[in-house]
């Protein structure tokens, strides 16, 4: 309850407005049992597109589960009819992880490129290495309409030792389980990496381990247009787990992860100079509390020579919860602007929000897309951050 608190105060001190609340994914509709990770991006054009994973026989992280997609026209008031993207048979597709590639000379209009896992077996099995996770991409040149065949990038983003599965996957790494960012990729728009895409990763090397310190964080990226890829130096906190990035100035980039040993319920934030290959810090973040769970960050522009970064996570330590947006001014230094997203006063009708993932709709609004009400829905609100 102390965070509760918290939460009160902030809400008395910061005014903002929610714009609008709309349902995106809702639980037995549309031809899935229920819908999960949510992703959103917005076009050059000010669409919006809505990414999840359509589970169709139920919650299960394994099974027979596919990536959807729908586009909002009007700033995410109305959303169209659902639209399946992946359908990988019986079998798992997830993790969906999109960006707009905005530097294509060949195409000024923009591509979407959708990065997202394939796996044969639960995850646990797969640590075992009885299984195998895959990376693929695909694009769209024409605002989501339509989208190409997928592109297999297994062998230049993880390092799987499987060749019983594939002759080409023998890596002495033998990292096991895999998932992109649930949440957008992102391309870096000024300074010496401007162009390039950079997605967050996470991996599990070798025979499961306790505590999970098997897994840790890392990302991938690409300079010509996904052409080709390079893997980031890993994040050095084995338990590391999901996570998102973002922009700085300069050319540097943040990450924030989430700690799957639980042992501290905080964030993990990791800061690169070189464009995210390697790591030049990364600590704790007592300022970003944290239940285990997803989260997501998200650059609002420059002020005073200083990327403003918004972060969303479900902001208690024990449960998934007080989804909140905190408002950065210093690069990730201090997150004092602390915003509500769905939330309640009365302790006994706490509103239970997990994943989540940002947007910016124009300087003064953002977008949230999240889990909510167990799982049963996925919701998009906007909110005016900046008077």
């Amino acid at each position: 309850m102390k965070y509760l608190s918290v939460l009160l105060f902030a809400f008395n001190l910061h005014s903002f407005a929610i714009a609008q609340e709309t349902l995106v994914f809702v639980a037995e509709k549309e031809g899935h049992a229920i819908y999960r990770i949510p992703a959103i991006i917005s076009l050059p054009n000010g669409d919006l597109l809505a990414f999840a994973e359509g589970r169709v026989h139920g919650s299960d992280d394994f099974g027979d589960v596919n990536l959807v997609m729908k586009k909002s026209h009007d700033r995410g008031y109305t959303w169209s009819p659902l639209m399946t993207l992946v359908d990988y048979d019986s079998l798992q597709a997830g993790n969906p992880a999109p960006v707009v590639d905005r530097f294509d000379p060949e195409y000024p209009e923009g591509v979407i490129i959708l990065f997202y896992n394939t796996g044969n077996n639960h995850e646990y099995d797969i640590r075992l290495n009885k299984g195998v996770r895959e990376n693929w991409m695909i694009k769209s040149y024409d605002q989501g309409k339509s989208w190409t065949e997928a592109v297999n990038i297994t062998s230049q983003v993880h390092r799987p030792n499987n060749p019983n599965f594939n002759p080409h996957y023998s890596f002495q790494e033998d990292w096991r389980s895999y998932a992109n960012t649930p949440g957008h990729a992102f391309q870096f728009e000024k300074g010496r990496f401007a162009g390039r895409i950079f997605v967050a990763a996470n991996h599990s090397a070798g025979p499961p381990q306790e505590e999970f310190v098997d897994y840790q964080a890392h990302g991938f990226y690409t300079d010509d247009h996904g052409k080709s890829f390079k893997i980031s130096e890993s994040v050095p906190f084995p338990g590391s787990n999901e996570s998102i990035a973002a922009e700085l100035s300069n050319g540097k980039l943040i990450m924030s992860s989430r700690n799957q040993k639980g042992d501290i319920r905080q964030r993990i934030l990791s800061y690169s100079s070189d464009g995210g290959a390697t790591w030049e810090k990364s600590f704790f973040e007592n300022q970003l509390p944290d239940p285990v769970n997803q989260g997501s960050i998200l650059d609002l522009g420059e002020e005073n020579g200083k990327m403003i970064l918004a972060h969303s996570n479900a902001a208690d330590e024990q449960d998934r919860n007080f989804l909140t947006i905190k408002i950065s001014y210093d690069e990730g230094k201090t997150w004092d602007h602390i915003i509500p997203v769905d939330f309640t006063s009365d302790p006994k009708k706490l509103p239970w929000t997990a994943y989540s993932d940002l947007v910016r709709l124009d300087e003064n609004t953002i977008g949230i897309l999240y889990e909510r009400d167990n799982y049963r829905q996925i919701v998009f609100k906007s909110i005016r951050w900046k008077n």
